[in-house]
């Protein structure tokens, strides 16, 4: 699980160079929205020759591909990159479990042509169409590469009609929906950036929202809100404290033979024990230099 993925443009040399020391626990080399039509193939080339040839040791690495309706990039991006073997794909305008099995059916072609493991290479779809949308469980569930879901609100709320504001009213149904549909598929879920680069206040906000209705982390397109997505997505010293506390007293009433213990007040059931592993599973994996 990452708590923050950045968004690197596959024509921006500068910024594919700097991107494992911009502190995001992952990095979204885009080979799709970011690009124009006529520099395809130069952007494909050059994060080729990025992955290729710098060190993203430090950080999870997904290439965003060009969607497999209306164009032959996305053949195109698979077949230059997978060989490289980065941590996932990123399928865009994903619309149903028959568009990732498609992927993912050419993953695995390129995978046996190279010799490389079978499946190493997940995938994170791009959900950002009204029908996509209606077919996120679907779309998490479609194939054992799928291990999470990401959320696109500028295009869906273009599909949706809907206007599209800072204070995200009109996603609230379609960040539920992503979440429940992550969950039961057994999947991590990523929220949508946050556009206003300049409102810090603003990013922490809505990435305090995406938190609370369960999403595993966001994505930024600005560096400068990577810390703050980072911050609001790792558990605070607080959190760390009640966690321990909350294992402690499971131990003691294990020791005792009791069925149930109270602390501070408050019955101690088993989605708070979860949420107390969870909570010490992030804070751990942080503390060792990664937050997958």
């Amino acid at each position: 699980m990452l708590r923050s993925m950045l968004f690197l443009p596959g024509n921006n040399p500068n910024m594919l160079l700097n991107g494992d020391v911009l502190g995001a626990d992952g990095v979204i080399l885009d080979l799709e929205d970011a690009v124009a039509p006529d520099d395809k193939d130069a952007a494909r080339i050059l994060v080729r020759n990025a992955l290729t040839s710098l060190d993203y040791s430090r950080v999870e690495v997904i290439v965003r591909i060009n969607a497999i309706d209306h164009t032959g990039f996305w053949e195109q991006d698979l077949e230059e990159i997978i060989p490289l073997r980065p941590d996932r794909i990123m399928p865009t305008k994903v619309q149903d479990a028959d568009y990732v099995k498609t992927v993912a059916q050419k993953i695995d072609e390129i995978e046996r042509r190279h010799g490389l493991p079978e499946g190493e290479v997940k995938l994170i779809p791009l959900i950002e169409t009204a029908l996509g949308l209606e077919n996120a469980f679907s779309i998490a569930a479609a194939h054992p590469r799928v291990t999470a879901i990401f959320l696109g609100a500028e295009d869906l709320t273009a599909d949706l009609r809907s206007a599209r504001t800072k204070e995200s009213g009109e996603i609230a149904y379609a960040r539920g929906r992503m979440v429940a549909a992550a969950r039961a598929a057994g999947v991590d879920v990523y929220d949508t950036p946050f556009t206003d680069v300049n409102d810090d206040e603003g990013l922490i906000a809505d990435a305090r929202t995406a938190k609370a209705l369960g999403f595993s982390g966001k994505a930024a397109i600005s560096p400068r809100h990577v810390g703050g997505i980072n911050q609001v997505f790792s558990p605070s010293e607080d959190e760390i404290h009640y966690a321990h506390e909350v294992l402690q007293a499971i131990e003691e009433a294990k020791a005792q033979g009791k069925g149930a213990i109270s602390l501070y007040g408050k019955m101690i059931d088993a989605p708070i024990v979860q949420r107390a592993r969870q909570v010490l599973d992030m804070a751990e994996a942080i503390r060792g230099g990664k937050s997958r």
